[in-house]
């Protein structure tokens, strides 16, 4: 049996509706990630953290209901109650809505990898579910090597893109431009 693979890709979550069910730190933590990429966040659970009450964050202080997962974009299971993390899943493939429960990636559609970010630089490392640990430990090394410097590159590269979209005719034209810009900068 081989290993799963996951495609890797960036969400926008920018104004999108996410639900998050679970009001205890596990899902404090996964709404303090949602609020930084500008979702628009709701939180269902019996018992809801102080920490939760204050953020910008609709809540509904209840149980979960299979209605709370209509108009959503993406779906997290966040709380320590197994059948009900399962329920959530369930429902949410039932309407094609990406979800991730946490600490259960076999019944994730989407796996949430460990971040850094510095400025618009996005790090991104996955071990496919198998060791949220090892994927802290491996993204804290790398983000040492990324500072102010690479995001400060990264927003002036950003700023030549419409130029190179009008001037430079193909795209491995301005994938070589880019890649020599990049090249002269860190070398």
């Amino acid at each position: 049996m081989s290993e799963k693979r996951y495609y890797m890709a960036c969400l926008d979550l920018e104004g999108r509706s996410v639900l998050v069910v679970g009001g205890g730190r596990i899902a404090l933590d996964k709404v303090t990630g949602l609020l930084d990429c500008g979702a628009d966040v709701t939180v269902v659970a019996p018992r809801i953290r102080e920490e939760l009450r204050r953020m910008p964050v609709t809540l509904l202080p209840r149980a979960y209901e299979p209605v709370d997962l209509e108009g959503r974009y993406l779906v997290v299971a966040a709380t320590e109650l197994e059948a009900l993390n399962a329920s959530v899943a369930e429902a949410a493939g039932a309407r094609s809505l990406l979800c991730n429960v946490v600490d259960d990636p076999d019944k994730c559609t989407v796996i949430l990898p460990a971040i850094h970010r510095q400025g618009p630089i996005s790090v991104a490392v996955s071990t496919g579910g198998a060791s949220p640990a090892l994927a802290k430990w491996l993204r804290d090394r790398i983000a040492a090597d990324i500072g102010p410097a690479h995001a400060d590159l990264a927003r002036q590269l950003r700023a030549l893109r419409p130029w190179a979209k009008t001037s430079l005719p193909t795209y491995d034209d301005r994938k070589a431009y880019f890649e020599r810009l990049v090249e002269r900068a860190l070398s």
